[in-house]
């Protein structure tokens, strides 16, 4: 089956998370690829969503963090303040997943501006919790589209810093921190290192190691493909 960079960077993304990983889930790209986990490979994943929704099992996309069927779905509902005073802060969340609208080379990450603070090109929607996801979860994993605009040499404005993420997967390939600096470690089917260089904003380093991305599987590709119809 033929498939789409986007649908190759949600299925990379869906396979790094395993049962019984407790997984706190920003919403879009990462809620899609934790979404396909669970229905696929990964039935005992715990979505956990910002609003309170614990054990959230959605049977189609949900629109934002407020979207009703993620209660619906869950096994418990609780205050938001609960979920970050007992669940994220103590360390008890194993993966956050998120977004960004940038990420540098040292892992740091903007929802905030794009260009000066005071008088920036873009308002972004925010730090949310992704701060204290960043902070405070065992690891976490960060889903986007490969542009230079969004993989930057130096974030406008620092949103999240933490550990830093332990992987990145985008459209083209996954990266993963060495010596703290982000390092392309993998490449997707069809795409050139080059063609991953250019659409970085920094002088991207290349692990020796490196290696290909599966193909999406028909299963994968079927999976995906229902759960965004259905949304």
């Amino acid at each position: 089956m033929s498939y789409t960079k986007d649908e190759m960077m949600s299925v990379a993304a869906a396979r790094v998370l395993t049962d019984d990983t407790r997984c706190f889930v920003g919403i879009g790209l990462p809620s899609t690829a934790a979404n396909l986990a669970r229905n696929t490979h990964a039935p005992d994943l715990v979505l956990i969503y910002e609003s309170g929704a614990l054990g959230a099992k959605p049977d189609r996309l949900p629109a934002s963090i407020g979207d009703g069927i993620l209660g619906e779905t869950a096994d418990a509902v609780v205050g938001v303040g609960e979920v970050f005073n007992y669940w994220l802060q103590p360390g008890r969340i194993d993966v956050g997943f998120l977004g960004a609208a940038q990420l540098d080379r040292h892992g740091r990450i903007n929802t905030t501006v794009v260009g000066d603070y005071a008088h920036p090109k873009v308002r972004l929607p925010g730090a949310g919790g992704a701060p204290e996801i960043a902070s405070s979860c065992k690891q976490t994993f960060v889903v986007l589209r490969h542009t230079p605009r969004a993989l930057v040499d130096r974030v406008d404005f620092v949103t999240s810093h933490g550990k830093g993420p332990a992987l990145v997967i985008t459209d083209l390939g996954e990266l993963r921190p060495v010596d703290g600096e982000l390092t392309l470690t993998a490449i997707h089917p069809g795409v050139t290192v080059e063609e991953v260089r250019a659409a970085t904003g920094w002088e991207l380093r290349v692990a020796e190691d490196l290696v290909e991305t599966e193909a999406p599987t028909e299963a994968e590709l079927t999976a995906l493909r229902e759960l965004k119809a259905r949304s």
